[in-house]
Parts: C-alpha cells; structure tokens; sequence
C-alpha cells in the first residue's frame, strides 16, 4: 500500500524531490558516454590509419554498418525496452555496446574494424528511447523539454571531451587504449543503473507527491509491446518518421566527418584537432539547454504544446543553412559556422524528441521513439555513402555541405505539414494522459 502523506507534504515533495533530477543526471552520463564512444573512431581515425589503413570509402562503409545496426536497434531496442522495462533493457544496451566499444581497440583489420562497429550501433540505438522512456515515467509534460535539454546535452559532454580526451590518450598510450577505456566506463555505468534505477512506485525514495507530480501512477507500468502497425497509421508518426530522416543526415554527417574534415582538407594534426574540434559540440550542448528552456518557458507561459514545440523547431532549422560557407571560409569562421550549425540541430533535435514524447503515453513512447529514430539513422546511413562517394571521386566536401544546409528546414516542413497539430493521441481509445 501506498502511504499516505498530508497534502501540503505531498506538494512540498512534489516540488522539490530531486530524486528524478538524479536520475536525469545518469541519463546525462549514459548520452555522454554514448556520444563518446562513437566518436572515438572519428577522433582516432588519422592515428589508427597507421596500423589498420582505411581509404575514404572504406571509412564510409564502416560508418554505414553503424548507422544500419543503429537504425535497426534504435526501432527494435525501443520495443527491447518496452518489454524489458526501462532499468533492465537500458542496462542491457550500455553493457553490449561498451564491450563493443573495447573490442574495437582489439582489431588490426578493416574487416574486424566494421564488424565490431555495427556491434556498437546496435547497443547505441536503443540509447535514446531507454532515455525517452525514462523521462516519460519519472517527469510531467511541463518539465520534459528541460529533461531532454539535459540529456541531450550529455551528447554535447562527450562529444566535447572526446577530442581532447581521445588526442590525450593516444598520445600517451596509443590510441587501443581509447577503446579500452570507453568500454571500461560503460559497464560501470550499467551496474551503478541497475543498482539504482526503478519505476517510480518502485523506487524506495520517492515521494507520493512524486507519484503524483509524474502522472499519478500508483502501479508499476503494464508490460506491453504496442505494434508498429499500429503506430504507423498516425500522420504523427510517419511526419516525425520523415523530419528525423532528413535533419539526422545531415547531423551524423557533420559529426562522423567533422574530425576527417579538419584533418584531410584543413591539414590539422591529431593534436590540433583535439584543440579545435571541441568547440562545435560546446554549441550543441547550448543548443540543447536553450531548446529544452525555450519550449518550456513558452509552455508556462500559456502556449499550447503545440506551439511551444514548433516555435523552438523553426528557430533551430533557421540557422541551419550557416553550412553553405563552411567549404569556401578561412578556418576561424569554419569553426563558427559548424558550431551554429551544432547548435542548431540540437535545439532542433532536443524538442523534436520531447514532441513525440508528448504524443504516447509512456507504455509506447520507447517503441515510437524507436521507430521515429531508427528511420533517421537510415537516412543518415543512406548519407554516410553518398559522402564518402563524394569525397572519394570529386575530393570535395562542399557538395555535402550544400545539401546538409536544407535538411533541417524541410524536416520542419514535415513537422508543419504531414504532423500537424502536436498533441497527446489515443492508442485504441485509451486516455492520453494515461500511462
């Protein structure tokens, strides 16, 4: 039985308990870990050429088993999650892709090198919809956004530390070691998640006002897995399905080719590029908080849900076309503009996943999540060839850069367009608000 606790407890409690806060923070570790682990290859890539040689195309390729591993586990790990409930299945993904990520540091072949990347997106995938159950079961609808903005930011953390961190150990120990380490991380990270993390019924320290703060769930939430099919009939669906495939191109584009770029064609050293290449992710991790502040803000003000997701959205996808001067521009504006650019997609991203949030009650926000995301890992993995065609045959980045400027603003045409109205929907007449 649930105690009982007097109403202006409960309110005080509700309030201030920070307990989901200390949960959104490991959900901040966990997204930064993730974000550092792929981004150890790009980093590593000009010193791991020396021992296992990798042409441009070849690096493309390796990029695009990735991507489709990421694609394929984002949809079928958010019904992974849904099954096995958010403590058990997030823990899951963060053991198998950090042993993954060491096993990396193990290879000598380009062959190994791709195997064992694919087995890295298939832990990574089922990330962000472990965290978007996560939020969805611990954080009511006015502060979601702000959840998100954190946790997302925690991509921007790792994203940051990973060049200077990564150019520091090879440096030091070779650059195995980068793997080795980043898998060592992981798994402490999921036993510390295990230890920790339950339903909030569940959890020993919470509150009844925080029960209540969350929804008002006083049963621990139902086992069940909501089928595609399902999910696929809603124009909700198949519009963030479309917006996430375009913006996600051009986003995993920008961080998979980003270190090469500055490499290859701006002849930056492995040092250099530790020094510099942070400097973008910093933006995106700005970009992430101001996004999950502003879509808040306007929502306490009064603003719909809908209108205080698509404002948030426009602004991010308005500043997205800075990349048309990124080819043409001396390497200080370089800088700027990909980290306009950074900060852009991560406002933009951050509030288009609280959107879909918004939309499912929290028994099938993993599985859409999946579904949404997995459709933007194939498109960026569709992107990831093209580039390293690009690049291979016309040794330029600057057609990339081109179509990369337009994808965002057509993502929020789909928003505006195909989504329509954001706003809480019924799966087989069941109340919205419900869990």
């Amino acid at each position: 039985m649930v105690e009982r606790e007097s109403p202006e407890n409960q309110k005080q409690q509700a309030g201030h308990s920070p307990i989901r806060w200390w949960i959104c923070s490991l959900l901040v570790v966990a997204t930064a870990l993730n974000y550092f682990d792929r981004q150890a290859l790009p980093v590593a890539v000009v010193a791991l050429q020396k021992d296992v040689p990798i042409s441009d195309q070849a690096y493309g390729r390796i990029q695009f088993l990735f991507l489709f591993a990421y694609g394929l586990m984002y949809m079928g790990g958010g019904r992974i999650i849904d099954r096995l409930g958010t403590r058990w299945g997030y823990a899951l993904m963060v053991f198998w892709w950090s042993l993954a990520s060491a096993l990396q540091g193990a290879v000598t072949t380009v062959l190994g090198l791709g195997i064992f990347r694919f087995a890295l997106g298939l832990g990574e995938g089922g990330g962000f919809p472990g965290s978007s159950r996560a939020i969805s079961e611990w954080f009511p609808v006015k502060e979601r956004a702000s959840a998100f903005g954190l946790v997302n930011t925690g991509s921007s953390i790792g994203a940051v530390l990973a060049p200077p961190a990564i150019a520091g150990i090879i440096l030091f120990l070779g650059w195995r070691w980068v793997f080795f380490l980043t898998g060592l991380f992981g798994v402490i990270w999921a036993l510390v998640w295990l230890k920790f993390y339950r339903q909030p019924v569940c959890n020993s320290l919470r509150s009844v006002g925080t029960l209540r703060l969350c929804g008002g769930s006083t049963e621990p939430l139902p086992i069940k897995i909501v089928p595609w099919s399902m999910l696929l009939r809603f124009r909700q669906v198949q519009g963030f399905m479309l917006a996430r495939f375009l913006c996600d191109s051009a986003w995993f584009f920008y961080i998979f080719w980003l270190p090469k770029y500055l490499g290859d064609v701006r002849h930056l050293n492995i040092k250099q590029i530790g020094l510099f290449a942070w400097i973008p992710y910093a933006f995106a991790g700005a970009g992430s908080l101001f996004g999950g502040w502003l879509s808040s803000c306007l929502l306490r003000r009064g603003l719909s849900i809908d209108m205080s997701r698509k404002i948030p959205l426009a602004v991010g996808a308005t500043v997205m076309p800075c990349s048309l001067f990124i080819a043409t521009s001396p390497l200080g504006w370089v800088l700027i503009f990909f980290s306009i650019a950074f900060f852009g997609h991560q406002l933009f991203s951050t509030v288009a996943q609280t959107a879909v949030v918004d939309l499912f009650p929290s028994v099938a926000v993993a599985t859409a999540t999946g579904l949404i995301g997995g459709t933007g890992a194939f498109g960026a993995m569709i992107f990831s060839l093209v580039a390293g065609g690009v690049v291979t045959h016309y040794h330029s980045f600057g057609p990339l850069f081109v179509l990369a400027a337009v994808l965002h603003p057509l993502a929020f045409l789909a928003v505006v367009f195909v989504v329509g109205a954001i706003a809480p929907i019924r799966l087989n007449g069941q109340d919205p608000s419900s869990p």
